[in-house]
């Protein structure tokens, strides 16, 4: 259902993005819608609508990239609920994909760089794993079920990993010193089986055969420090693959 009502969301409010930009060339500053958005009544609704305004904000250039992004990561976390946050930071990662300073990219500059991108992905993934986490754990539904629920909305998580692997910018260096370090530690500190199998098999599949050639020993160095329950093997079969 959820799914469902994302694409409608997600279609549906095109046309709304795009007509913000129009205000902004008929003259009316971003800068001020951007503002009165955030007036309207009810958490999740303004949220939604910030993160529209937000993308054309960037979109016109009337605002430096990395601090509409700072801003907005640290506004959706007013939403808490673990499917209404998932969903509502997953429309995040989908508006502003194109919208983050990157290697080539029309926003790169001035208004932001790689490390803004590199890290605005990171919290991300680090909040929406949390609220992924917490879907075991709340609810009245039976553990087979909130499980097979967690595994319908891994690619959800998994599109922050997506991005990252996507950045032109994320060279072997910025994957090897920043990238991979602070993607082991979210692994290693979240304790959830379901989630570090997960994590696991999306960083060797996202990512290049370089890198991991590279980065071969920190990952086997990881592997030994996850949870019981998660199927190393596999990991390894995949990284051999």
């Amino acid at each position: 259902y959820y799914y469902v009502l994302f694409m409608q969301i997600f279609n549906d409010t095109k046309e709304l993005e795009d007509r913000f930009v129009d205000e902004q060339k008929r003259g009316r500053r971003l800068a001020d819608l951007y503002e009165s958005v955030q007036q309207a009544s009810g958490i999740l609704q303004r949220l939604y609508l910030l993160i529209l305004a937000g993308s054309a904000f960037i979109q016109t250039k009337e605002a430096a990239p990395k601090e509409i992004l700072k801003d907005i990561i640290e506004m959706v976390k007013g939403i808490q609920h673990p499917m209404r946050g998932l969903f509502l930071r997953y429309f995040m990662l989908k508006k502003l994909k194109d919208k983050l300073p990157d290697k080539g990219s029309p926003f790169f500059g001035e208004g932001g760089d790689i490390n803004d991108s590199v890290n605005f992905l990171l919290q991300n993934l680090f909040e929406m794993n949390r609220l992924w986490i917490r879907m075991q754990h709340s609810g009245s539904k039976e553990k087979s079920r909130r499980e097979a629920d967690r595994a319908e909305l891994n690619m959800v998580v998994g599109e922050n990993l997506v991005r990252l692997s996507g950045l032109e910018g994320v060279d072997l260096t910025i994957y090897k010193n920043t990238v991979l370090p602070r993607l082991f530690e979210l692994i290693h500190n979240c304790k959830d089986p379901i989630s570090q199998q997960y994590l696991m098999d999306c960083i060797i599949q996202v990512f290049t055969d370089n890198f991991h050639l590279n980065t071969l020993e920190t990952i086997l160095e990881a592997s030994t420090t996850l949870h019981n329950n998660v199927d190393v093997k596999t990991i390894f079969i995949t990284l051999m693959d």
